[in-house]
């Protein structure tokens, strides 16, 4: 038996179904906010008003790639801008794209004493990352 929120064509009423069932919600709530955090984020790479970016990066990390620590958060800044870009147009795929790169994240400032409180955060954003890949695999129809 075929779901109305998976229907290939939906008809008023089926939108309003999906709109209304508190899974598919969720799916819109973490889908507009993967969206608009990693492109608001990325291109404050470039700015530094929120926080000065460089200071998050781990010597170790620095030291590996080539260029300041600036110079590298501005190649950060570009790929979350195309993570959320992916997150809006292919969530199914998005979603795991920024729990990756989350995770890349979460090593690197686990390297920097001082920094543990916001890799328990961005634990917890990977999580909500992890959860839109999946709704978006039941919703990627709706």
């Amino acid at each position: 038996m075929s779901s109305p929120i998976t229907a290939t064509t939906p008809s008023a009423g089926t939108r309003r179904a999906a709109l209304t069932d508190p899974g598919y919600q969720a799916f819109a709530i973490l889908r507009v906010g993967f969206t608009v955090a990693p492109i608001l984020f990325g291109l404050d790479k470039f700015f530094n008003l929120l926080v000065d970016w460089p200071v998050y990066l781990a010597p170790w990390v620095d030291d590996l790639l080539p260029g300041t620590a600036q110079q590298v958060m501005y190649a950060v800044g570009v790929v979350e801008i195309i993570a959320g870009l992916v997150v809006a147009f292919a969530p199914r795929f998005g979603g795991w794209l920024v729990a990756a790169w989350l995770g890349g994240i979460i090593v690197n400032l686990l390297t920097i004493p001082g920094h543990y409180d916001i890799a328990l955060r961005d634990f917890g954003l990977l999580l909500g990352a992890v959860a839109l890949a999946r709704l978006a695999q039941r919703y990627h129809r709706a």
